[in-house]
């Protein structure tokens, strides 16, 4: 694991948060290394005697790993090289190009340190869904909901981590109306690639219960879900999987993330990703 501190920013953070919220810190769990982050490293260096710097180096991962050994649970779920392969084969791409868009699309591992899939639940979207199904979000908008149904996006009430879980549960449980429990977990997006529920039939699958419980099985299923999404997921004309099979970095990107993209050089990575795994 690499040496993070405060304004550290990526995937290790986010596992770092996990295990201190595991440990029974008060921390925001994302890919930001904030204040809060840093207190509870400090609190937890000073526990183990080790010098109080709120520097995450290699002293400090030996005690955290340590320290959470027996909570993590979903080793047994990871995404394999064969898996890669497959993939690659079934599909008919180079393995560098699966392992370039594996590399910058996923979010790292699909799989919170509990064992359930990593989620995130989407209020905007649920309010959608519910309509869909004739429900008027209005109606149930209150105090209690309002952190988990509102019409516009917004990032102000998330989680992240296991917390999005408790969102999750609790918009599901508004009402026992089988159209909320479908409605909220269409809402949320799944997975190492983060696919969201809602596209479940496109891509397959017979009910969003039958995708989550999918989402929960294995990396794999995530990456078949993915393998699904870009096949029928068109764009400019072309289904997203074949922008990658002419190595046309930026249509694929620009598909799969939307026009933020540029923003953060997706293409850029995508193609510096693919020289990388194409290099004898």
């Amino acid at each position: 694991m690499k040496t993070m501190r405060y304004r550290s920013k990526g995937q290790d953070v986010f596992f770092l948060e996990e295990i201190l919220v595991k440990l029974g810190y008060k921390v925001y769990i994302s890919e930001f290394f904030g204040r809060d982050t840093e207190r509870a490293v400090k609190d937890f260096q000073q526990k183990q005697l080790l010098v109080v710097d709120g520097i995450v180096g290699p002293k400090t991962w030996s005690k955290l790993i340590e320290a959470q050994k027996d909570i993590i649970t979903f080793n047994d779920k990871l995404l394999s090289e064969k898996d890669i392969e497959d993939f690659a084969t079934h599909h008919n791409l180079e393995l560098a190009m699966v392992k370039a868009v594996n590399e910058i699309e996923s979010n790292g591992k699909g799989f919170l340190i509990c064992g359930r899939p990593r989620i995130l639940f989407e209020g905007h979207v649920f309010w959608r869904e519910l309509e869909a199904r004739g429900i008027r979000p209005m109606d149930y908008v209150s105090e209690k909901t309002k952190d988990v149904l509102y019409k516009k996006w917004t990032k102000k009430y998330y989680r992240g981590g296991s917390g999005e879980y408790d969102r999750l549960e609790k918009s599901a449980g508004i009402s026992d109306k089988p159209a909320f429990h479908e409605s909220a977990y269409s809402a949320a997006s799944w997975g190492s690639f983060q696919i969201m529920g809602f596209h479940y039939k496109n891509l397959g699958y017979v009910s969003i219960d039958q995708f989550v419980a999918k989402m929960y099985e294995h990396e794999r299923e995530h990456l078949t879900a993915f393998g699904a999404f870009i096949t029928t997921t068109v764009f400019k004309g072309k289904p997203l999987i074949d922008w990658v099979k002419i190595k046309n970095w930026a249509r694929f990107a620009e598909g799969y993330n939307g026009p933020g993209y540029k923003k953060n050089n997706y293409d850029v990575k995508l193609e510096k990703a693919y020289k990388k795994y194409s290099t004898p």
